[in-house]
């Protein structure tokens, strides 16, 4: 017997995501359609000895084929062969879904309706008569509440004995769809003939929910209430705020950081120290022990170490778009980022970016537009992540004693300045011509289906491990032998290697930004491995290897050690500054950069994000480092 072949589609916030997850449990397969960066999922199931394959179309509102997600739904739709077509709709939200169902009529597309959400459509006050419904279109109707175990018992049943051929749309459909033909064959003006197709929608959904959709006054719903607080003009600002202190707190303090700390200690410590006494014993050569532990180990090892930040700060962020919190946050952001040239959407991933780059820059795919996802990834690394605030905290300890907090929060807000500046830049230059639009629909307040919240966070963090580990693995690597080597072999001191010369190189692009030494060119090249690495590869070239901590909250103590060292007196206040600015600014680091051509589709969008933040940041030092020296700093 084949396999029956299943497609869900349906807009944003219908569950349809809860009903996948509940069909196919942990046997999915998650990746890209080709060409864009929208996730593709398909998975698989049996039900009475009969296999079964589910693709989750992504959610959209419409098939106009303005966005990617419209083009996908409507492309898979039409040009592949499926046993079962599931609009599922939210039957708390009718009216509006119904729109899209209406639109794959005009198709052709024979459907399965499942009017899922019952119970939130009871708590509204809201009965749907899905047999009326059902004579009305002419297509079959079954009826879900989403996280319940018996709907996914009726619904693979209704799968596996829906025979569609059986079903053809009722003359209701059929005159609705001659006159939609008749309009667009009109020869009125394209927008005149988008005018009257969407009002003959409209009036045939009016229709349906005259004829099957009854209400009944019930009060204010538990979500309407929970909003006079959660999304009040005057207190949804603070009471985000204060949520995202505390997933904040949650990923880089209480919970996140110690796990990392201990990963981080048997890495560096335990594991380590075995794999070196296993090298030693079978006497395998000094330059493969070197690639392996300072080369694959220090470097993969250094990525593994974020992986439980990355999968606490997807599971709680994954929690509260589940709970219908973050689709209220999208709202009460809107009015703000618009004026950078994003919608309210994009807050989440730039807030994201003060943490990491790498899930920040992932988080872009749940923004609607490929404008907004494209700005979004292109600016995010602006901002002061946690592998950027060592740099800061050391230069401003060894410098500005006295202002130091002063001084690392403005590069807090040089970062910030830049992502803006960078957005308006992008949005009317490059992303001119993609529009973005902000269509959302309040999903009402629920508690999350556990389930699909843990494959959420699954299926986000193993790519963090999959997309970023392999670009780190072959970083490490060409780091270690340009750190290890020169022309004649073996190099016995770093400031004999490759990376020294070509240390050495670059620095000839700082004649004029008062850093022009081969160690501070050295440690820039080591931080596009890794942003922390510069204050390590920078007490190493100065002579204080084993004493450099990178941890931020050191950074008095460090700076001490480093004052009394040549690194004292390479840098003046002023070059000290502007080399501040310039690693605030610059390259991503490589895992980054990995993320970064994974999510935007390709090597050119990474090496343009390399290569113009590089560009900004280099002029922004010299003109800081100039008009510094010309006004007596």
């Amino acid at each position: 017997m084949s396999t029956l072949a299943v497609a869900l589609t349906g807009n944003p916030n219908t569950g349809k995501s809860t009903i996948f997850n509940e069909l196919t449990g942990a046997r999915q397969k998650i990746g890209n359609w080709p060409g864009v960066t929208v996730d593709k999922k398909v998975g698989y199931t049996r039900y009475k000895d009969r296999a079964i394959s589910v693709v989750d179309l992504p959610g959209t509102y419409s098939i106009n084929a303005r966005s990617p997600e419209e083009k996908i739904v409507i492309d898979f739709l039409m040009h592949n062969k499926l046993d079962l077509v599931v609009d599922v709709v939210d039957s708390s939200n009718i009216e509006r879904n119904l729109f899209l169902t209406v639109q794959l009529l005009e198709k052709g597309i024979p459907l399965l309706i499942d009017l899922n959400m019952q119970d939130e459509a009871k708590k509204r006050g809201m009965k749907v008569d899905a047999k009326r419904i059902e004579e009305i279109i002419g297509m079959p109707v079954v009826e879900t509440v989403g996280r319940d175990s018996k709907s996914r018992e009726k619904l693979l049943d209704v799968f596996t004995t829906t025979v569609m051929e059986r079903y053809h749309i009722t003359d209701t459909i059929q005159e609705h769809i001659d006159n939609v033909e008749a309009l667009q064959k009109s020869g009125m003006p394209e927008y005149m003939v988008e005018e009257k197709v969407i009002a003959a929608r409209y009036a045939l959904i009016d229709r349906i929910m005259e004829q099957a959709v009854r209400f009944e006054h019930v009060g204010a719903t538990q979500s309407e209430k929970i909003d006079s607080v959660l999304a009040n003009g005057v207190l949804a600002l603070p009471i985000f705020l204060v949520m995202m202190y505390a997933v904040f707190q949650i990923t880089f303090e209480w919970i996140g950081q110690p796990i990392a700390d201990a990963l981080d200690e048997f890495i560096g410590g335990t594991f380590t120290d075995t794999v070196a006494e296993l090298l030693t014993s079978w006497e395998v050569a000094d330059w493969m022990q070197s690639l392996i532990l300072d080369g694959v180990i220090a470097g993969v090892g250094g990525v593994l170490t974020f992986v439980p930040l990355i999968f606490i700060l997807f599971f709680c962020l994954s929690f509260l778009d589940g709970t219908g919190y973050m689709a209220r946050v999208a709202f009460i952001m809107d009015p703000i980022m618009r004026r950078v040239g994003l919608t309210g959407k994009g807050v989440m991933p730039l807030m994201m970016g003060f943490g990491c780059a790498v899930p920040a820059i992932m988080g872009a795919r749940a923004l609607d537009s490929e404008k907004d996802r494209m700005t979004s990834i292109l600016v995010t690394p602006f901002l002061t992540c946690g592998a950027k605030l060592p740099i800061m905290a050391l230069f401003a300890a060894m410098f500005f004693p006295d202002n130091a907090a002063n001084v690392v929060f403005l590069m807090y807000v040089i970062g910030v300045v830049m992502a803006i500046v960078a957005a308006k830049l992008l949005g009317g230059t490059m992303f001119k011509d993609k529009g973005s639009t902000f269509l959302l629909e309040l999903p009402p307040y629920r508690i999350p289906a556990m389930k699909t919240v843990l494959l959420e966070t699954w299926d986000k963090g193993k790519g963090y491990l999959v997309k970023a580990g392999t670009i780190i693995f072959a970083m490490s690597v060409l780091i270690w032998f340009l750190s290890s080597y020169n022309m004649d072999g073996p190099a016995e001191e770093m400031s004999e290697s490759f990376l020294a010369s070509m240390g050495s190189a670059i620095s000839h692009l700082f004649v004029l930004h008062g850093f022009a030494t081969w160690e501070s060119g050295a440690a820039v090249l080591s931080g596009i491995l890794a942003k922390e690495t510069v204050v390590s590869t920078m007490g190493i070239l100065y002579g204080i290897d084993g004493e450099v901590s990178t941890e931020a909250e050191d950074a008095v103590e460090t700076a001490e050690i480093m004052l009394g060292s040549s690194m004292g007196t390479a840098f003046t206040t002023l070059s000290a500054f502007a080399f501040m600015i310039f690693s605030q600014l610059y390259t991503p680091c490589a895992t980054a950069l990995g993320t970064i051509k994974k999510e935007a589709g390709g090597w050119k969008w990474m090496g343009f994000s390399a290569l113009y933040m590089f560009g900004i940041a280099w002029l922004v030092s010299l003109v800081v480092y100039q008009v510094g020296r010309l006004l007596g700093f």
